[in-house]
């Protein structure tokens, strides 16, 4: 991923990211230096916090990258899925009803997800949910899309 542009975030827009992503996912981001970075070969914009990459922007919808759901924890729109469906989450694969353990009752269709093994709760993948997290588990169909992984392009870029 080729960086077309690098800059520090505003104050009154590192409060936004901050209050949208403790809203939707009751994290609180700590960092001292907040960089926008965009680039020449992708749609997706990346923020930069401390130099990590741990904001990505998902159809212009901020959102947790997967290194910046590991680093905060999400509380809320988790999904989790069992051990049988860890190495296709983290090749990219989406998210089949069987897989999933339990899923947070504030998911609602459409929302961008955060995907986590039950074992020890890393997060391997973040998705957009198809149905409502109460409709999550279940013995059939695809439930959430992914959209980035453990070891795709996102997850591997280093500032």
């Amino acid at each position: 991923m080729q960086v077309k542009s690098r800059h520090h975030l505003r104050s009154d827009d590192v409060s936004e990211l901050e209050t949208d992503l403790s809203d939707k996912l009751g994290v609180s981001l700590d960092g001292d230096a907040y960089e926008r970075v965009e680039f020449e070969d992708a749609d997706r914009e990346v923020i930069l916090i401390d130099g990590e990459p741990r904001v990505a922007f998902f159809d212009e919808e901020a959102f947790l990258t997967v290194r910046g759901a590991n680093a905060y924890e999400p509380e809320r729109r988790l999904v989790t899925v069992d051990t049988g469906a860890i190495s296709f989450v983290s090749d990219g694969a989406d998210v089949m009803r069987p897989g999933i353990t339990e899923a947070t009752e504030d998911i609602s269709p459409d929302d961008l997800v955060v995907i986590a093994e039950e074992t020890h709760g890393k997060v391997l993948a973040v998705g957009r949910a198809r149905v409502e997290g109460a409709e999550m588990a279940g013995n059939e169909g695809k439930v959430v899309d992914s959209l980035h992984h453990v070891g795709d392009e996102l997850y591997e870029f280093t500032a």
